[in-house]
């Protein structure tokens, strides 16, 4: 499975620029049927905490226009979005199939309180799966990297492919890198994590979107300009390596 991670530079708090952007993006990828396209977090406004521009309406706008660049290359794709729900709004994750329909809802579990984000939105209950590709693949979002245990949790579900979308601050950048590459390596499994670029108001932006597979080797990065760094991932290799060193079965998970 081709996995496409797309490094955008969102629109702040402008839906419609931001939907174009993502679009042009995917368009340039030569994104195949069957593949795994993946925008950050919050892809459509950036990171902004003004839920009265970032939360969808009744129409849910952003999972429109991700359930149609489904459609339209026939792949997988999935993106952050900000939902409402009975409480606050919820930074979600959500995933598409060729068919339009929805694959896969997360919503984070830890929201960046430092940042103010537990004020503007709620807070997820647990991990959730899909299967593409050969994959069993457990989406998390930004701040949830920091929580180990949020991982172990979608690993011990059955996942060998995590996926991290982001809004992720150039300051941090070496944490992100860090770790990315050790949920890796203490998962057995490949890890994607998917950064936005640009700045905003607040913060600047620089990327680094990486796809990392099961033995912690980056092979695939986006580097700090928008765009799409695209790569091939095999379910075999977490397969093969996952019984050859069966550190996994030692923390009491099958797999």
């Amino acid at each position: 499975m081709k996995v496409h991670a797309v490094q955008l530079d969102c629109a702040w708090e402008d839906k419609a620029a931001s939907f174009a952007r993502a679009r042009q993006l995917v368009q340039s990828a030569g994104v195949t049927a069957g593949d795994l396209v993946v925008l950050p977090e919050m892809f459509s406004t950036g990171f902004t905490l003004r839920t009265e521009i970032s939360c969808q309406t009744a129409s849910r706008e952003d999972e429109a226009l991700l359930a149609e660049i489904a459609r339209e290359h026939q792949c997988c794709v999935l993106g952050g979005v900000v939902s409402p729900s009975a409480g606050k709004p919820l930074n979600e994750a959500v995933a598409f199939g060729p068919d339009g329909a929805l694959l896969c809802r997360y919503a984070k579990q830890q929201p960046f309180a430092f940042g103010g984000e537990a004020e503007a939105h709620g807070r997820g209950s647990g991990p959730t799966r899909f299967e593409w590709g050969g994959f069993r693949i457990a989406p998390l979002v930004c701040y949830d990297l920091r929580f180990p245990e949020l991982a172990r949790a979608a690993i011990a579900q059955g996942a060998d492919m995590l996926i991290y979308i982001a809004s992720w601050p150039i300051k941090r950048q070496q944490h992100w890198i860090t770790l990315l590459q050790a949920r890796a390596i203490e998962n057995l499994a490949f890890v994607v994590g998917v950064n936005r670029c640009g700045q905003d108001p607040q913060f600047i932006y620089s990327g680094r979107s990486l796809v990392v597979d099961p033995h912690g080797i980056i092979i695939a990065d986006a580097a700090e300009r928008e765009g799409v760094a695209s790569v091939e991932c095999l379910p075999a290799v977490a397969q093969a390596w996952r019984r050859e060193f069966p550190a996994l079965q030692d923390a009491g998970i099958s797999v």
